[in-house]
């Protein structure tokens, strides 16, 4: 009985021992997966709209590079983007798996670019515990290779000025001078990054590479083009006030296109609520993570593999990134009052925009820099007229809304900033030719894909 027993035992060893290792397979899923937990954390962590930017690219360049080494059909950024000359060689002999690889190497440098480490962590080790039941040595080899290149990009982001901007003076305001910027209610916090335009670029020459024309001069005077946008931006308001009084008065749940506009693309961390003498946050997306929600929502429409996923994503987060060093550049430059507190001076001094005001200067629109560029961007890899639905706020209640083409979208998201109070026409109409400057400008000088 025993030698039964024993030589049983003998069968099932030599059958584990020759059972053969299937590849683990990483997914679009997997990837996209990993970028919506990063938003979430941003989201919970309330970064700024730029310090977001920066979260979203280091990531995805260091799982580019990955997949762009012994893949015919992309090339590397090494000596595309500014300061970044190379990254552990990958010996196509090693048994390294490059999406796992890449994967790995994205959320490691993710983990050092958020606050809520723990998160990530989690999500990270529950991926890790899959992988390594699957195929443990494929795993190790993969790991070890993905937290290389990590390193060497924590390394190279490590020298963008951002350490060093952390510890500059704040932003000062001078309120004897009415047209420059003051902050504003209910939290009346400081400017937001004062020195992002100081940030080293990637593609661009330099933050003022796409300067935009100066905004108009500031004047109170009621024949001045300056008191005219004003004013324009005040009737615009009562315009939409007016209409949403009309909907609560007759019971309706007809709300005015305008006002789910400017909702919709509203993209405020700052948000705040006021509830007696308590003020806390509403918590919402960045400009940055709705167009990166965008660009998952292209990805799973064209059905698009790991390589078209992780190239997508580090193109469109290019752009974002050079957007607003270049509109941050501009805006602690031009140094331009918001809408609110002009006609509250000038206008009405009870006037409330749609929106709630974002701590920084006025000019030039942020969200149509970001948004401009992006959808140049996003047309160039899924082509234009590409129709979809955009769900991107659906988890702060807001109900989706259908697009044509990623321009469309765009020219939304832009006007959403006059809809909202928040900005002038100037502002949005030269923020949009700075964003597609830069997308455009990105396009023709990075070679990513053959």
């Amino acid at each position: 009985m025993k030698s039964k027993i024993y030589l049983l035992a003998i069968i099932c060893s030599l059958f584990v021992s020759c059972k053969k290792e299937v590849p683990i397979k990483v997914t679009t899923d997997d990837y996209c997966a990993a970028v919506d937990t990063v938003t979430g954390i941003m989201v919970h962590d309330i970064f700024s709209p730029p310090v977001a930017s920066r979260i979203y690219v280091y990531p995805n360049i260091a799982a580019y590079e990955i997949i762009a080494q012994n893949n015919s059909q992309y090339e590397s950024l090494q000596g595309q983007l500014k300061g970044l000359d190379s990254i552990p060689k990958l010996d196509a002999k090693s048994g390294v798996n490059k999406n796992l690889a890449a994967l790995i190497a994205h959320l490691e440098v993710s983990k050092q670019l958020i606050f809520s480490e723990n998160s990530i962590e989690k999500f990270r080790d529950s991926l890790y515990k899959k992988w390594e039941s699957e195929n443990s040595k494929e795993f190790e080899i993969s790991k070890e290779y993905g937290l290389k290149v990590a390193e060497r990009i924590k390394k190279w982001m490590s020298k963008d000025n951002y350490k060093q901007t952390r510890t500059y003076p704040k932003f000062s305001v001078h309120t004897n001078d009415p047209g420059r910027w003051q902050p504003t209610p209910p939290s009346y916090m400081d400017g937001v990054e004062p020195h992002w335009g100081e940030i080293r670029t990637l593609v661009m020459d330099s933050a003022s590479q796409f300067k935009p024309i100066a905004p108009y001069p500031f004047s109170t005077n009621k024949n001045s083009i300056y008191y005219k946008q004003a004013l324009e931006c005040y009737e615009i308001g009562n315009l939409i006030s007016k209409k949403l009084t009309e909907v609560e008065k007759n019971k309706s749940n007809a709300i005015p296109e305008e006002s789910q506009i400017c909702t919709f693309w509203d993209c405020n961390p700052y948000a705040t609520v006021i509830q007696g003498h308590m003020m806390f946050a509403k918590k919402k997306n960045t400009p940055d993570g709705h167009w990166i929600n965008i660009t998952k929502i292209a990805l799973k429409k064209s059905k698009s593999n790991f390589e078209t996923t992780v190239f997508a994503y580090t193109k469109t987060s290019i752009g974002i990134f050079e957007s607003f060093i270049s509109c941050w550049d501009e805006k602690y430059r031009s140094n331009a009052v918001r809408p609110e507190t002009f006609i509250n001076k000038n206008i009405d001094e009870n006037w409330k925009p749609q929106l709630q005001t974002p701590p920084f200067p006025e000019y030039t629109s942020g969200h149509s820099v970001v948004s401009s560029c992006s959808s140049v961007i996003l047309t160039s890899i899924f082509g234009d007229n590409f129709s979809y639905v955009d769900d991107s706020e659906t988890y702060f209640g807001l109900p989706k809304r259908n697009f044509k083409s990623f321009k469309q979208a765009a020219s939304e998201a832009s006007i959403s900033r006059l809809y909202g109070g928040i900005h002038y026409r100037a502002a949005i109409e030269n923020g949009v030719v700075q964003g597609t400057n830069i997308g455009n400008f990105i396009n023709k000088k990075l070679k990513m894909k053959k």
